[in-house]
Parts: C-alpha cells; structure tokens; sequence
C-alpha cells in the first residue's frame, strides 16, 4: 500500500526537501503541499492523505489549531507533528489536539521515513514514557481537579475496572510487558485490554491513552 503524505510548512524549501526523500521511497507519495494551517485543513479533505506532516510555526492558522480540525474532521488521517525541541510546548499542545505524534525537525531521513510508518500503521511515534514527561512538564495546563481520582469524562464509565488499571498503569508510561508484570497478567491479554480501552474511549492511539489518563486524573502529574 502506498502511503498517502501532505507536507505542511511554511517555508518552501523544507516542503521540497521531504518532498524528494518520500518519492525516494516505494512505498510513499506526497500528494499535495500546504504552506499554512487553513490550507492544510482544506486539502486534507479534497486529497485525503493518510499522514499530514505538520509544522507548528505558521502565520494565519497554526499547525495545532490545523491538527484539531482535522482530526475532528477527517479522523482516517493521522497527524505527525514537526517540532523544534521534543519536549517544547508546541509538542505538548500537539498531542492535545489529537497528533499521533510528534517528530524533530533536524532528524535524519531514515527517522522522518520511520515515523510516516509507524503512524500511517496505527501507532503511535512517541513512546509513552515522553508523553508522561511532556505532561509532567506542562501539567499547569491540564484542567483541575478537586479531590483524588478521575472526574469530567464520562467515557471512564465505559471501561471495566480492569481496564482501568490497565489504562493507568499506560499513563505511567509503562510497556505491554511492563503492565503484565505489575498487574500479574500475560501480555497477549494486555494488548487485548489496551486494544479494547482505545476503542471504548474513542482513542485514537496509545499516546492518546496516556494523554486521557492524565487529563482524567487516572494519573497524577508530579
């Protein structure tokens, strides 16, 4: 299957530049280019890519604001947020909006090729470990809660407790075998479990997952 891309930025020459890497590939295509959010929006409906590489620093509507709406919009494709620092406040705002994940702007071409991968398969690109950091980091800006325990997301009440303790041991950032360890169970049945929580919870990858728990206050930041 050829991997359907939109490249997003505001500076041509970085556009032409990913541009020759993915038609390097047998397997990629760049069907269209955006040089600001709005415009990214509109041509994600008109070409329907699978993963929209997204710049952050753009006039008019930036690349979070452009994330949101796509992924309200046109939930198939999957966003790949470029930024300067990984664990800046752009990444940050990113994953919120809906991002599957984000990626360097100075990293190599085996690692952007990598990352268009692993999203246009469903998974996510940043490791559950630095989306813990990145909410640890920025916590100031998740809603507040009073008193201990999840509150404000009806969803909880969809999953089993089971599930739940599965969920927040993902926010802690824990791997599959990781939780299986903790929680005594064999990792075949965490994936199910994991499997289950994203699509109970209309969660669009893991780091969704892990964003949700803190949001939730399955996890506590600090």
């Amino acid at each position: 299957m050829t991997i359907r891309v939109l490249l997003v930025d505001d500076e041509p020459l970085l556009r032409m530049a990913f541009s020759m890497v993915l038609e390097a590939q047998d397997d990629m295509v760049a069907v269209g280019e955006a040089g600001d959010g709005a415009e990214a929006v509109r041509l994600t409906g008109e070409l329907r890519p699978d993963v929209v590489l997204m710049d952050v620093r753009m006039p008019g509507v930036d690349g979070i604001e452009a994330t949101g709406r796509i992924v309200a919009r046109y939930p198939e494709a999957k966003v790949l947020i470029l930024t300067t620092f990984d664990l800046d406040e752009y990444a940050f705002a990113g994953l919120r909006a809906g991002a599957s994940g984000f990626l360097l702007k100075n990293a190599l071409p085996e690692e952007l090729l990598a990352a268009i991968r692993c999203v246009a398969a469903g998974d996510a690109v940043v490791a559950p470990r630095i989306t813990r950091l990145l909410l640890e980091n920025f916590a100031h800006r998740l809603p507040t809660g009073s008193g201990d325990g999840a509150f404000g997301d009806d969803r909880l009440d969809r999953i089993t407790a089971r599930e739940r303790e599965v969920l927040t041991q993902v926010g802690l950032g824990l791997s599959n075998s990781e939780i299986a360890e903790t929680l005594h169970l064999a990792e075949a049945t965490v994936k199910t479990h994991i499997s289950r929580i994203l699509l109970k919870l209309e969660l669009r990858d893991r780091v969704q997952a892990v964003v949700f728990a803190y949001e939730t206050r399955l996890v506590q930041p600090g």
